[in-house]
């Protein structure tokens, strides 16, 4: 039972997302997976949608298939996306390459739009690949980072911020990875825009879990993952925004033959297509996209506040669970749900070797250093009998 007196199966049985749990292949011997915030479940629909496109498209068209649609995939399904699940109108959003490409990629551009500065202000909790981004072009060009300090258990907020004129962009999660702390982004990005900084931001931990309004909040760039929330799959390309208004000033620095302007020309010399497409590079990745595809019609289908309701009660029952059933544990995530995303921490020197034993028995939450156990709830395959049942493990190990 849950401290409110509800069991996880009690709750489920009252849950109107409960019957969505169904659209996912399940994985037998695991009864608590909270680890799609790493990497979620695949959709039945995926698994019919790329078999089919194995033996019809591909195996039937053949390189045919590239005059049939293929390549314009990375804009369309980046339409839905931004429609969908980042409040970005057409023409802004496209799909392809890894975050770390893409991190790169908007990094440099927004560094190449402010000549003459020279700070790059970043968070020293932010995601690894992102830090390590920062580090090397701030390496390459003789750029000076200037580290945010976070507490732990919360994120980047606008009174931790000191930015000038040598301030050439922020770069920020809007969901922090370990706390799961939700930035202000919109008051985040306004102080960068009054110091006449461009603000990047990285969506991995909030693209189809936290309603995001891009276009309203006025954010310059963007990316995130495909293979979290958006249930692409290991290795899903990533996604890129940039603000309309900025696309004639960018120029991107992988200059590769999708990104220019007449690509099977194959002439002498670059020139960059016009819009989002002159944000591309290599050939798309076009399995690797199909999955996501299905993920943001679900999103579209239940709508993501309904997501969102559903991920606050999970993080809620979970959170009350963790007083009640490990006390002696530290909630290492924000209590507000308003600052809380769709995952929580919780902190002990003992959840390091509880790891392996969780596995054993089907129980996968996910584990950062250096000692916190990360759970993981993605509110259309997760369950709260997952969740009860996986407390209730790791109180039992203990």
């Amino acid at each position: 039972m849950s401290p409110s007196g509800a069991s996880g199966a009690a709750l489920d049985a009252a849950d109107p997302l409960a019957r969505y749990r169904d659209r996912f292949v399940g994985a037998p011997g695991v009864g608590a997976y909270l680890d799609g915030n790493s990497l979620g479940r695949p959709l039945t629909a995926s698994v019919e949608r790329i078999g089919a496109f194995l033996t019809d498209e591909w195996g039937g068209r053949l390189i045919r298939g590239w005059d049939e649609g293929w390549l314009d995939l990375p804009l369309s399904i980046g339409d839905e996306l931004g429609r969908v699940a980042l409040g970005a109108a057409p023409g802004q959003v496209a799909i392809g390459d890894s975050t770390t490409v893409l991190l790169y990629k908007l990094v440099r551009a927004a560094l190449d739009a402010r000549p003459g500065r020279t700070e790059i202000v970043i968070d020293r909790d932010n995601f690894p690949t992102d830090r390590y981004v920062v580090e090397g072009i701030a390496a390459d060009r003789g750029l000076t980072i200037r580290w945010v300090e976070t507490k732990p258990d919360e994120g980047v907020t606008p009174e931790l911020l000191e930015l000038g004129p040598d301030t050439a962009l922020i770069l920020f999660s809007s969901v922090a990875y370990r706390s799961g702390w939700i930035a202000d982004v919109p008051a985040v990005t306004a102080l960068a825009h009054a110091a006449g900084a461009l603000a990047v931001w990285d969506l991995s931990h909030s693209t189809g879990v936290v309603p995001t309004q891009l276009d309203a909040w006025g954010v310059d760039l963007a990316t995130g993952c495909g293979y979290k929330y958006l249930n692409g799959g290991p290795g899903a390309p990533a996604f890129l925004y940039v603000r309309r208004e900025l696309q004639g000033a960018l120029r991107q620095p992988i200059q590769g033959w999708l990104g220019s302007a007449a690509p099977f020309e194959m002439g002498q010399g670059y020139t960059a297509a016009a819009g989002i497409r002159g944000m591309l590079s290599g050939t798309p990745p076009i399995v690797g996209m199909l999955a996501m595809r299905d993920m943001i019609a679900l999103i579209d289908e239940v709508g993501l506040d309904a997501v969102r309701a559903k991920s606050v009660a999970l993080t809620e029952y979970a959170i009350g669970l963790c007083d009640e059933l490990l006390p002696e544990a530290r909630l290492a995530s924000p209590r507000d749900s308003v600052r809380r995303g769709g995952h929580i921490t919780i902190d002990h020197p003992r959840f390091a070797e509880l790891m392996p034993l969780l596995w054993e028995r089907g129980v996968i939450p996910d584990f950062r250093r250096p000692d916190g156990i990360r759970l993981g709830l993605s509110p259309l395959s997760t369950s709260f009998a997952e969740v009860e049942l996986a407390i209730r493990t790791i109180r039992e190990l203990l």
